[in-house]
């Protein structure tokens, strides 16, 4: 008896728990080659941070009075082309007198964006209404031609404006494809899920770049005239059915995890096919495909830089000729760190609030 209570006893005996200071010294401090590291780290990183400090702040030239002439005699980084050129790099080409309806379309955009995101607006109603007077506001405003406001074609469109209003776009007329495509590749009539299931392999298989080359030059060449629209119009179609290709897999994954039991309990319940797909079988493929979901929309909106290679002056391409003249030539890495920076901002706050959903729906706990 004393035994096993001796052995019960060892069995329960714990290492004793190490403070935090403990714990960094033995992961950082432990040997002599974790010591090496650290400080050779820690040295590069200081160096770094310090010579970074200097040349964005403390050498850098912000005033726009001395000219690019100034910026030339500094050592740190010349902000001042940021200050001179914001306007070419944020409204791109459209007329100069007009940039207040830019930037009022570009405000509109974005707080339809940030009001989708709030759970109060999350009904398909609510949803539709908010975006679609959202869209027709913007394009109001950007076009114009009615209540009074002068014609601006898409030609002159450019700037943060466009790429706001492609990233809107794209994924509003993306997602129900994805959503369409999905349902139809899991079809059980092989006449839909086979030629559906081509199309999106097919897409899939073709880069971004190609499908908008395609759309921008080719179909222009085989298409009849009177039905081919503006490129820019174009572009979103080409870039939806992109968008829509890998996020109809990603939304068929979510409904593929889930138990196959749920749809034959719901079917000998009564329910439709549509009944069981809206309140059943998509509410939780889309709560189990949040993180890829997630991630297909910030990389659609780094992909609205690509853009440009058809000819759209988009944020990156209305950024080159902020600094393609003369006068500010020496400085483009000011504006892609500045270009970078917007991106970040963008990107680092869709991500934010996908953890948020993540918290929210308790993705990953069920």
């Amino acid at each position: 008896m004393s035994d096993t209570t001796n052995r019960d006893a060892e069995l329960n005996i714990r290492p004793p728990r190490q403070s935090g200071l403990e714990q960094f010294r033995a992961a950082y401090f432990g040997s002599i080659p974790n010591t090496l590291i650290t400080l050779g780290g820690l040295l590069a990183f200081i160096y770094i941070g310090w010579s970074l400090l200097h040349w964005a702040f403390l050498d850098a030239i912000f005033s726009v009075e001395g000219g690019a002439q100034a910026c030339q005699a500094a050592e740190g980084a010349c902000w001042s082309v940021i200050f001179a050129r914001w306007r070419l790099m944020f409204f791109g080409l459209y007329p100069y007198e007009e940039h207040w309806r830019s930037a009022l379309a570009c405000i509109i955009v974005i707080g339809v964006g940030v009001l989708s995101c709030m759970p109060a607006f999350w009904s398909a109603r609510k949803l539709a209404a908010m975006w679609g007077g959202g869209l027709l506001a913007f394009i109001v405003l950007m076009r114009g031609g009615v209540f009074g406001l002068s014609l601006i074609t898409e030609e002159q469109w450019g700037g943060l404006s466009l790429t706001i209003f492609i990233f809107a776009s794209v994924a509003l007329i993306g997602m129900p494809m994805a959503i369409a495509f999905a349902l139809m590749r899991r079809s059980a009539f092989p006449f839909i899920s086979v030629p559906i299931g081509l199309v999106i392999d097919t897409v899939r298989s073709l880069p971004l770049i190609t499908i908008l080359f395609t759309v921008a030059v080719v179909v222009p060449v085989v298409v009849p005239s009177w039905l081919l629209g503006d490129k820019l119009y174009r572009v979103i179609g080409g870039m939806a059915l992109f968008f829509a290709a890998y996020q109809a897999e990603i939304i068929r994954s979510g409904i593929q995890s889930l138990p196959v039991g749920q749809e034959e309990a719901s079917k000998a319940l009564g329910l439709s096919y549509w009944q069981r797909m809206t309140r059943i079988i998509l509410p939780q493929a889309f709560r189990r495909a949040l993180p890829p979901t997630i991630n297909q929309f910030v990389i659609t909106f780094k992909e609205t830089s690509l853009i440009i290679i058809v000819g759209l002056f988009e944020f990156l391409a209305s950024g080159n000729a902020a600094y393609g003249s003369g006068e500010w030539a020496f400085a483009y890495v000011e504006v892609y760190v500045f270009i970078g920076l917007v991106y970040f901002i963008f990107v680092f706050s869709l991500s934010r609030y996908g953890a948020y959903l993540e918290r929210l729906m308790r993705v990953g706990k069920l």
